[in-house]
C-alpha cells in the first residue's frame, strides 16, 4: 500500500518554473473563450473548479463549508505546452484580463530537454547587451573646407554594385565618338554587374516564411522597384521559388539561393528556358550566422502541399540541409566549381557570390574568392542573425560578431588592392535595437558594400513578438501567432499581405532618409562612404583598437 502522504502531482511544473507565467483576471474575464481559442501554444485552456468556502451565518453561528463549482482560464503545467509570452490573449481580450508576465526566475531551460533533446528555438539571440554597431558614432562632419550637404533639398544617389568590378585599366573599352564602349572583339571576359538599393532583405525561404508572409515582401520590393524607384532586391533562401514568380518578369528583383539541401531547384534549373529576365544574381549558402557549421531543417509540419510542390520533395516529411554541400571536397573546390557552374547555367550573365557564416576562417574563403574571376562578391553572416530553427547551444555560444569580422576582411582586401572589386556583403543582426540607418552606415564605413537584413523586416513589416527575454520564439516548430513562419492556415490567415508590403515600403523609405541624414553632413551624396573609417569613433579603447578607428569620450 502506497503512503498517504504522497502527492499526485508532485512531478508538476509549478508556474514560477515557466518564462512567462499568465496573469488572469477572474472578476474582468466574461468567459468568451477568445484567449483559449487563440493560443498556438494552447498554454491555457478553459476549466473547471471546485472552490471550499467556510461560512458562517446568524448571532451564534456554527461553521458551514460549502462547495461552489466555477469556469476559469487556467494556464496549463505540461512542459510541451509552454507560454511564450506573445500576449495574443492579451491582444483579443475585450476586457483586459489576460496577459503573460516574464519570470525572471524561470527554470525553463532546465525541464525543457525531454525525451533527450536539447532545447531548440527559433528567431532571436537572448543577449540584451548593446551590439558593438550600436556604440559606434559618426563623427567626422564637414565644416567649412568641406561643406556639409542639406539632406532635405540636395539629390542624394544611395545606390551600389552587385557584382565583381573590374579596374578601370582592365576594362576593354575602346573610345567611338568621345564616348566610351565595349570592345566585344577583344575577348576579355567583363562580370555582370547589378546596380541595387545597399540594403536588401535577406534570405528567408518559401517555407520558413508563411505563403502571407513571402507574398507580402515579394509585393513590396516590387512596388519599390517599379514605383519609388529603389532597386530593393530580396534574397529567396534556401527552398525554390513559385513557378509562377520564376517566368515573370519581377525575377529580376531576386536572388535565388541554392543551398546544401538543394530544394527546390530543379524546379528553378527547368525553368531557366523559360525566364523573360535574368535573376538579380545568385546565392551560395555555405553557412549561416546564427548556427555556424550546422545544417539547416525545415521541420515537417511545415512541408505542406505548397512547400512539398516548389521544393520537389513529399509532403509531411523533415528537411534537413547537410553542414557542408557534400558533393565537394574542400571550400576552394566548392567555391570554384559551384560558382562557375552556376555562372554558365545562365550564360555569365548573373553574379554569383557565396554566403558564409562569420568566422575566424572568413578572410581564407575571401582570398580564395579573390583569384576567383567568376566571383561576385562575399556575404558574412555575423552570430547574431536569426534562423528557423537552431539548437539554444548553438545560438548563444557560437560564432562570431560581424564587425570585427568584416573589418578584418576589408582590411585584407585593401592590403591587397582589392577593396574595390569584391563587395562585401554584410548580415547578422543589423537593427537588432531598431537603429536600421545608424548600423548600415556604419556598416558601410567598415567595409561593406551591401547589407543584408532578416529580423528587422519581420519585426517591422509584421510587428513580430519575439525579444531578447525568449519571449515567443517560437519560428521553428509553426505556431508563430502573428502568421509570419508558419505553414498552418488558421495562423497564417491573420496575416494581411497587403499590409506587409505597405509596411516594407514604408520603412525603406524611412530608412532613405535616414541615411541622407547621416551621409550629408560628412558631404557624401553620390557615393556610398565604404571603408570611409574616420568618419568612425568608439566609446570604448579596446573596441576601436579592434576596429582600427578613433577612440571618443
Amino acid at each position: 500500500m502506497e503512503p498517504a502522504t504522497r502527492l499526485d502531482n508532485n512531478h508538476e511544473l509549478t508556474a514560477q518554473d515557466f518564462p512567462y507565467i499568465i496573469r488572469w483576471r477572474d472578476d474582468r474575464c466574461k468567459r468568451c473563450g477568445r484567449c483559449t481559442a487563440v493560443c498556438p501554444m494552447f498554454a491555457i485552456e478553459p476549466s473547471v473548479v471546485v472552490k471550499r468556502q467556510i461560512k458562517s451565518i446568524g448571532l451564534s453561528p456554527e461553521p458551514k463549508s460549502e462547495r461552489s463549482v466555477e469556469t476559469v482560464v487556467r494556464q496549463t503545467s505540461d512542459i510541451q505546452k509552454f507560454c511564450t509570452g506573445c500576449a495574443t490573449c492579451n491582444l483579443v481580450c475585450p476586457n483586459d484580463a489576460i496577459e503573460p508576465e516574464y519570470n525572471p526566475q524561470h527554470k525553463f531551460l532546465f525541464h525543457k530537454n525531454e525525451g533527450g533533446h536539447p532545447y531548440r528555438r527559433g528567431g532571436r539571440r537572448n543577449d540584451p547587451e548593446t551590439s558593438t554597431l550600436d556604440r559606434l558614432k559618426f563623427t567626422r562632419i564637414s565644416m567649412l573646407t568641406d561643406p556639409a550637404l542639406d539632406a532635405g533639398r540636395h539629390e542624394f544617389r544611395i545606390r551600389t554594385y552587385l557584382g565583381r568590378i573590374l579596374p578601370a585599366e582592365e576594362l576593354p573599352l575602346i573610345e567611338d565618338n568621345g564616348k566610351l564602349i565595349l570592345n566585344k572583339s577583344a575577348g576579355k571576359f567583363v562580370p555582370p554587374v547589378r546596380e541595387i538599393y545597399p540594403v536588401m532583405i535577406g534570405s528567408m525561404s518559401v517555407g520558413a516564411l508563411s505563403p502571407t508572409m513571402w507574398e507580402g515582401l515579394a509585393m513590396g520590393i516590387t512596388y519599390l522597384n517599379e514605383v519609388e524607384k529603389m532597386p530593393v532586391v530580396m534574397c529567396s533562401g534556401e527552398g525554390g521559388i513559385p513557378r509562377r514568380l520564376l517566368k515573370s518578369r519581377f525575377i529580376k528583383y531576386f536572388i535565388p539561393q541554392i543551398a546544401s539541401g538543394y530544394f527546390g531547384w530543379d524546379e528553378i534549373v527547368r525553368a531557366i528556358p523559360e525566364m523573360v529576365e535574368d535573376p538579380c544574381a545568385i546565392e551560395i549558402k555555405y553557412g549561416q550566422g546564427a548556427k555556424p557549421g550546422d545544417g539547416g531543417l525545415l521541420m515537417a509540419h511545415k512541408v505542406l502541399k505548397l512547400i512539398s510542390e516548389i521544393r520537389g520533395v513529399p509532403q509531411g516529411v523533415d528537411l534537413p540541409s547537410p553542414p557542408t554541400h557534400q558533393t565537394k571536397y574542400s571550400i576552394e573546390e566548392a567555391v570554384a566549381k559551384m560558382i562557375q557552374s552556376m555562372s554558365m547555367a545562365w550564360g555569365f550573365r548573373v553574379p554569383v557570390y557565396p554566403k558564409i557564416s562569420g568566422s575566424r576562417t572568413a578572410k581564407s574563403v575571401l582570398n580564395n574568392l579573390v583569384r576567383n574571376p567568376y566571383a561576385a562578391a562575399l556575404s558574412i553572416d555575423g552570430e547574431d542573425g536569426g534562423t528557423g530553427a537552431a539548437y539554444n547551444v548553438s545560438m548563444d555560444k557560437m560564432g562570431h560578431p560581424l564587425a570585427s569580422n568584416l573589418r578584418e576582411c576589408y582590411l585584407d582586401l585593401v592590403k591587397s588592392g582589392k577593396q574595390n572589386e569584391i563587395p562585401l556583403i554584410a548580415a547578422g543582426g543589423v537593427g537588432r535595437k531598431g537603429n536600421l540607418a545608424a548600423n548600415s552606415a556604419a556598416l558601410f564605413m567598415l567595409g561593406a558594400s551591401a547589407i543584408s537584413i532578416g529580423k528587422y523586416i519581420m519585426q517591422a513589416a509584421a510587428a513580430c513578438l519575439g525579444d531578447e527575454h525568449n519571449r515567443c520564439n517560437v519560428c521553428n516548430i509553426g505556431k508563430c501567432p502573428r502568421g509570419i513562419t508558419t505553414q498552418d492556415p488558421k495562423l497564417y490567415r491573420r496575416l494581411d499581405p497587403d499590409k506587409v508590403a505597405e509596411r516594407v515600403v514604408e520603412v525603406y523609405k524611412s530608412l532613405d532618409i535616414e541615411l541622407k541624414k547621416i551621409f550629408a553632413p560628412m558631404g557624401r551624396s553620390t557615393e556610398l562612404p565604404i571603408g570611409m573609417s574616420d568618419a568612425l569613433s568608439a566609446d570604448d579603447r579596446a573596441v576601436a583598437e579592434r576596429l582600427q578607428i578613433s577612440y571618443a569620450c
